[in-house]
């Protein structure tokens, strides 16, 4: 009868570890079956992502594609539904919108016509869209566009 005093492993299914280096008597002891000298038998050894037995691999083999523009500036997008929470006639400077954690700072910042806006507001950021100029300057407020350098 199998009770809790008698419970033991399938036979066969567990197996010791292999204890490497621990004197000639373990079978695994001196090189500790890494044989002797080369590459593999060294601390630190072993084939490195990509590598291809000194073959050129394939990342460097395959063409580069396309261009990264270091200058290129960066927009935080602002839509009009975000402007809406400001109240009437306020002036919506950059200042103004990273205070509402509306955009990061250090950001350039371009309004988009996404939703509409409801109050007279003075915008003054460094791009917008035509759209959004139309829809700002209909509901009676105005656009002011900073230059960006």
């Amino acid at each position: 009868m199998l009770t809790l005093a008698n419970l033991a492993p399938q036979v066969g299914s567990t197996k010791q570890r292999k204890r490497l280096g621990r004197g000639p008597g373990s079978g695994h002891g001196k090189t500790a079956g890494r044989g002797h000298k080369g590459f593999k038998s060294r601390s630190g050894s072993g084939v490195k992502p990509g590598f291809e037995g000194g073959q050129m691999p394939l990342q460097r083999r395959l063409p580069k594609r396309g261009f990264n523009n270091i200058f290129k500036k960066q927009f935080a997008l602002v839509s009009l539904t975000q402007l809406d929470s400001f109240a009437a006639g306020d002036i919506i400077t950059i200042e103004a919108l990273i205070a509402a954690k509306i955009v990061k700072k250090g950001m350039a910042v371009k309004v988009l016509a996404n939703g509409d806006v409801s109050k007279a507001l003075t915008v003054k950021v460094d791009k917008m869209s035509e759209a959004a100029r139309i829809k700002i300057e209909s509901a009676g407020g105005s656009v002011i566009i900073e230059d960006i350098a």
